[in-house]
């Protein structure tokens, strides 16, 4: 099986023993404590669910700005994102100790959960240092990141809204968040995911990264993908965390998801599943972030379409694709890419295919619909065409714009 990223062994920050589980999380409620962004919960989260291996912990500014920079840290390891928890102050919240004090090294602190009602602790940090960067820096941090400073990135926007105190340290990860809660049947950790490949005896595993419902053209992209990597099963893993407004809700697509693969793959051959991470829409960047986790988790391959992780005209249509030729990235990683090109239905060889490999068509041969006008239908409860999208993930779509407007 595909080794995870830094190591031989995936290495989850999750405190998996129900005893000591319990006892920390009990000693969690009396220290003092920072409230997280929701970003940082959910950067605590992958490292809970072993997904940033083999990270202990949060980055210090040092790496943070050498990974910006260069996509290694600084003893050398491939990263290409920076994993911070930014706060707005290092002032504590007092744990029954006085508290108010400002946070330093060596303390123990717990890490509170802005996602969930009371904002109980989802992780406890040593803190290793207590860091202020300047406007410049995130800035720097942002052209890096997301190849843009404009705040009306979607990305951007979210990153420059935390605090500019970077909290440091190994942590240890009591629970996963709304995300076990909520979507108990689709959540997965790295571990889990691991196990079930490895259960299902798949040697060669594709995964397929959506933060969207699939339409058809998704769908055949999997068939596709496992038909030339020649791939035991695909692992179509779909983020559960924050987007940006007018995406649709992950409940949503997780319905639509299952049904399509309920209804048209054969058994035991796809899974399911989904992983708690806000979307950072960072296109090539963030294609390789999701790449290292993919490894991780245990796929072989992943698929890279057009515009992947982008948004608007951040990013050109295979930026996410040509980054892994970047001599920073080249054989940095185990996984491999499976390169797509935009796939559609074609109308003279009635199938969907990759429009680059259909000689002899015109854009009219093509079942081709933009987002905007597939909204449009589906709010006036009108399915789009069988070629674009399969009628029973369609229903499901009509249903939820067609809601919207009750």
């Amino acid at each position: 099986m595909i080794k995870p990223h830094g190591s031989a062994q995936l290495h989850p920050l999750h405190v998996d023993d129900p005893a000591e589980n319990r006892d920390l999380t009990a000693q969690a409620h009396a220290l003092p404590s920072a409230r997280l962004s929701s970003s940082a919960a959910a950067n605590a989260v992958m490292l809970g669910g072993g997904y940033f291996n083999p990270l202990r912990g949060f980055m210090d500014k040092r790496d943070a700005l050498s990974v910006a920079d260069s996509m290694r840290m600084s003893d050398g390891l491939f990263w290409p994102v920076p994993v911070l928890c930014l706060v707005e102050t290092a002032r504590l919240d007092d744990g029954g100790d006085g508290g108010g004090r400002e946070a330093g090294a060596g303390d123990f602190i717990a890490l509170r959960d802005p996602n969930v009602a009371g904002q109980p602790p989802l992780a406890v940090l040593e803190v290793a240092a207590v860091e202020a960067f300047s406007e410049a820096e995130m800035t720097h941090l942002c052209e890096k990141i997301f190849a843009t400073a404009d705040t009306k990135h979607p990305g951007v926007a979210a990153f420059m809204a935390q605090g500019r105190v970077a909290l440091s340290g190994a942590i240890r990860v009591l629970n996963f968040s709304y995300f076990a809660a909520e979507f108990a049947a689709t959540f997965r950790t790295a571990v889990q995911i691991r196990a079930h490949i490895e259960a299902s005896g798949w040697r060669k595993t594709v995964a397929f990264q959506t933060r969207n419902p699939m339409h058809r053209a998704h769908e055949e992209l999997c068939r596709l993908a496992m038909q030339r990597i020649g791939a035991d099963g695909c692992v179509i893993h779909m983020l559960l965390g924050k987007l940006k407004p007018g995406d649709i809700p992950a409940e949503v697509r997780d319905a639509a998801i299952r049904k399509m693969v309920e209804v048209y793959f054969p058994p035991g051959r796809a899974l399911i599943s989904g992983y708690g991470f806000d979307m950072l829409y960072a296109g090539p960047r963030e294609a390789v972030l999701h790449a290292l986790f993919r490894q991780n988790m245990g796929a072989t391959h992943l698929i890279i379409g057009r515009d992947h992780a982008g948004v608007g005209d951040y990013y050109g249509a295979f930026d996410a694709q040509t980054i892994f030729d970047h001599p920073a990235v080249a054989g940095a990683l185990d996984i491999e890419i499976f390169r797509a090109d935009h796939t559609a239905y074609s109308k003279k060889l009635n199938q969907v295919v990759m429009m680059r490999e259909a000689p002899n068509h015109g854009e009219e041969d093509f079942v081709l619909l933009s987002g905007t006008k597939v909204r449009e239908m589906l709010s006036r409860g009108i399915a789009p065409p069988p070629e674009f999208s399969r009628p029973e993930v369609a229903r499901i779509l009509m249903d939820y714009y067609q809601g919207l407007q009750a």
